[in-house]
């Protein structure tokens, strides 16, 4: 497909990389002829230098045989102006940016009046994605497949548990659980297990589940995961006021610390149900007076990496709270996730994969077949969704028959609305959508 992308900063700069990687033709506008450097000199992508909001740069641009344009500059004014231009111009579907959670509240409004194909959020998504994770607080990452019906949860094994040197074929016949084992994490190394493949307390697993069945998992292998029922969120932003909104119909009890006195007065007529105190998020002893040591749930989410990091590993050294760290910054991906922070919450990336996922099944009405797609461990593994096509060879032939690649796994099934967790027998068939 012909995309253009308005906006080169972070979020714009991982949409280009991974539309490139996929085979897509895309041009990248933005007003900073500094910024569009990285994209010229590193990826097969056109770069105009301009206003994206000008009618004549999208003209330039190409919107006229474009089939998406995607508006992710930091003004949800200026997303939402290039897509009206685009849409007026050149038709296209359009993707805007928005994240004043003001226009937030009127997004259907706004949706049907500029006629957007999709909205995104990034502190709302990013909240959705947190009180996923403390809805199952071993989990360390969570990510909704076949329209939420199964989920690819990420935990560590802890020392005490029955998954500590057992075998992979093991979890079906010993523990009784309909999980798949997908990936497994050991220091720099990452597998995809065979059945003969020895699990280790500290190792990172990757599994396929429903949501019933992961529950039901935890608990046999001796996992404690019990939802969460007190918090401290550190930092009174937007991703903070989604977080507590979205948790407002749990029984977590929320305290929100922000050294900004006049948000904090903001944020106690905007969260009625929240505990709002006022002060520093990295003083060690306002964290400990306000209970850092008894808190089942820990979330640094100021706007300062550095501050995030060091209030979740100081936090990590105090309780046994679930943590969860926000990060701005993509570049130290690896360094960052092998520190003690529990779950680290990409905004950006967050954001990147949502627009992904809708350029995808935009694909899949034009001729594709991939409907989701994720990165397990930075660019080490991906989990991929695709919808079967009736001309596919592996029709009709048991799995443990397919001469598959080495790492490849086939994970999960969605047969009209029904999940099968796939065994050697199981086969796959087409059916007419």
């Amino acid at each position: 497909m012909k995309i253009i992308i308005v906006g080169c900063g972070k979020v714009g700069r991982t949409l280009a990389e991974q539309l490139c990687r996929e085979n897509h033709d895309v041009t990248v506008i933005d007003h900073r002829a500094e910024a569009l450097k990285y994209v010229s000199d590193n990826l097969d992508a056109l770069c105009v230098v301009g206003n994206g909001a000008v009618f004549q740069t999208q003209i330039e641009a190409g919107v006229k045989e474009a089939d998406l344009l995607i508006a992710t500059t930091g003004s949800d004014e200026l997303n939402m102006l290039c897509c009206l231009i685009a849409k007026k111009t050149g038709d296209c579907h359009t993707v805007a940016r928005i994240r004043n959670p003001e226009y937030y509240q009127e997004i259907q409004y706004i949706r049907g009046e500029l006629n957007l194909s999709l909205a995104i959020n990034p502190e709302r998504a990013a909240a959705v994605e947190i009180a996923r994770l403390l809805r199952f607080p071993s989990a360390i990452k969570i990510e909704p497949f076949a329209k939420g019906r199964v989920e690819l949860l990420k935990f560590m094994i802890p020392k005490d548990s029955a998954l500590d040197q057992m075998q992979v074929s093991d979890v079906v016949s010993k523990l009784k659980s309909n999980v798949l084992i997908c990936a497994v994490e050991r220091g720099e190394d990452i597998f995809i297990p065979d059945g003969s493949f020895i699990m280790q307390a500290g190792d990172k697993i990757s599994f396929i589940a429903s949501h019933k069945d992961s529950a039901a998992f935890f608990k046999k292998a001796g996992i404690v995961n019990n939802a969460v029922k007190t918090a401290i969120l550190v930092g009174g932003g937007k991703l903070a006021y989604y977080l507590a909104k979205a948790l407002s119909d749990t029984r977590i009890k929320i305290k929100i610390i922000e050294r900004d006195e006049t948000r904090c007065r903001e944020l106690s007529k905007l969260l009625p149900g929240a505990m709002i105190i006022h002060g520093d998020g990295t003083d060690q002893n306002l964290l400990l007076e306000e209970g850092i040591q008894s808190t089942e749930a820990f979330a640094s989410l100021t706007g300062v990496d550095e501050e995030n990091i060091m209030m979740s590993l100081y936090a990590a050294s105090q309780s046994n709270a679930k943590l969860i760290t926000k990060v701005g910054r993509i570049a130290f991906e690896n360094v960052i996730n092998s520190l003690n922070l529990g779950s680290v919450i990409y905004p950006k990336l967050l954001t990147a994969d949502i627009i992904l996922q809708y350029v995808r099944a935009m694909q899949n009405s034009m001729g594709s077949n991939v409907e989701t797609l994720y990165k397990i461990v930075a660019d080490k593994a991906e989990a991929l969704e695709f919808r079967v096509r009736k001309d596919a060879p592996m029709l009709g032939v048991p799995l443990e028959r397919l001469n598959l690649k080495e790492n490849l796994l086939l994970a999960c099934i969605n047969r009209n609305g029904t999940i099968i967790m796939p065994r050697g027998q199981d086969m796959v068939w087409y059916k007419k959508s």
